[in-house]
């Protein structure tokens, strides 16, 4: 039955990786795969609590996915009222060295608020009001891919994986951004700096102003605009926060964020007499959310918890620790594999994998890297993260870039693999080195004189 099960697993995860050379939406493999393992489970099992045990994977999955729904929703609705406009009609670049650096410093702060795929496609989409040479673009939107998925790695809003670690009580919200963002901005850094030798200098164009996603709305209210901006930010921002004073998940804080703004949007309609075409309705907001991504989410999810509830990954978590045991190179090389396949399972699993690494009471200075904030935790959110920029496949902001300028698979590799990787082995060295500080401070005043 395992084996059975490992290999319809693997099966529907290769499909996955091949959704666009097959042009079947990744959400169909991972849904199939999901109800065929749990089958499997249930028809050979022979586990009479196997109710129980779907229901508390499914209560664990839809947090998840509940929270994306809301800020999916949060992020449209900003849109729909053109409040990204006042980011990308300001931008005033004297020369493309200088743009490249005011686009990635950008992506990186906006990804680490809104999601690396709706920062990339605003990103990407200004590129062409700016930049004339479409090899010019590729190298930028490559570059906006990397600090992209930096900026989410050390926000605990930034990116699904590092929600999942921060809904299971893996990382703190204060334990992520104090020990990776400066990791992260190093990750974004090191390959613009490169990367800006490789672009030649000349003056910017002039910029043209961008067709807003609802123009009617921006321009008939653009003082709504403003205000949806800092009022959507604010409601994301709001979740740790709310999070770290009652306790609560943060699904229930992304969903007090979702009524607030719904309710606020409700007042705009009436009090300014907003035409219902104009989509200035939350209720409108929903029908245009990636449900496909959301629902794949969910199918995968629960397809690696029935590999969860027959112990296959609690055995590959002991086998990688009897043959590695080594956290800095298991999650180096899970950060690698997040560029070839995608990095919410491959961190589902490792949750999965080493969530009871770490008894109560212990020690044992290995096993303490598996604590909350621990150093495995804070290296898998950032290789997983940051990984995926290895390769253009291999994360959401790489594939919407590739699709919006047609980027070719391997210029990406020759040209901004290597950029990636270079600031994927910095900001791994840089959170290495932070977790042997207290050492290095103890050291330091048990020496006399000192």
């Amino acid at each position: 039955m395992i084996a059975a099960m490992i290999v319809i697993f693997v099966l529907g995860y290769v499909l996955i990786t091949l959704e666009h050379p097959l042009h079947i939406n990744k959400a169909t493999f991972a849904l199939i795969t999901c109800g065929v393992l749990w089958s499997i489970l249930a028809l050979m099992g022979n586990d009479p609590h196997i109710h129980d045990a779907i229901v508390n994977q499914l209560g664990d999955a839809c947090e998840i996915v509940v929270f994306l729904i809301g800020a999916m929703t949060i992020v449209e609705i900003i849109d729909r009222y053109g409040g990204f406009s006042f980011i990308t009609e300001n931008i005033n670049a004297k020369s493309k060295r200088h743009l490249l650096w005011i686009m990635c410093s950008l992506s990186f702060v906006m990804s680490a608020v809104l999601d690396n795929m709706t920062t990339t496609i605003i990103m990407v989409m200004m590129l062409r009001r700016l930049l004339s040479d479409q090899k010019e673009r590729w190298l930028f939107a490559g570059l906006i891919v990397i600090a992209a998925n930096a900026g989410g790695a050390f926000s605990p809003i930034g990116d699904v994986t590092t929600i999942m670690l921060w809904m299971d009580e893996k990382v703190s919200s204060v334990g992520l951004i104090v020990n990776l963002l400066i990791p992260s901005i190093v990750a974004m850094v090191v390959p613009v700096f490169i990367a800006q030798f490789y672009i030649k200098e000349g003056r910017m164009q002039t910029l043209t102003k961008m067709a807003d996603k609802n123009p009617g709305l921006h321009d008939r209210h653009p003082h709504l605009s403003k205000a949806m901006l800092i009022i959507g930010i604010s409601g994301l921002l709001f979740v740790p926060i709310f999070k770290t004073v009652t306790g609560l998940p943060p699904f229930m804080g992304i969903m007090l964020s979702l009524g607030v703004i719904w309710g606020i949007t409700e007042i705009w309609v009436k009090r300014f007499k907003i035409d219902s075409k104009m989509g200035g309705r939350v209720s409108s907001a929903l029908h245009t959310i990636d449900m496909p991504t959301i629902l794949f989410f969910l199918g995968i999810l629960m397809a690696v918890s029935a590999l969860s509830e027959v112990g296959v990954l609690n055995t590959l978590a002991d086998d990688m620790n009897t043959r590695i045991h080594e956290p800095v190179l298991m999650t180096s090389i899970i950060g690698a594999l997040s560029s070839i396949v995608d990095n919410v399972p491959l961190v589902s699993a490792c949750i999965k994998m080493f969530e009871n690494m770490a008894p109560a009471g212990t020690v044992d200075p290995y096993l303490l890297t598996f604590v909350e904030d621990g150093l495995f935790w804070h290296l898998l959110t950032f290789c997983a993260g940051v990984g995926g920029s290895l390769l253009i496949i291999g994360s959401a902001a790489g594939v919407v870039a590739m699709g919006i300028e047609k980027i070719p698979f391997f210029w990406y590799f020759k040209r901004v693999s290597l950029l990636a990787l270079a600031g994927y082995v910095a900001g791994i060295a840089i959170i290495y080195v932070e977790s042997l500080l207290p050492f290095f401070l103890q050291a330091g005043e048990a020496v006399p004189g000192t």
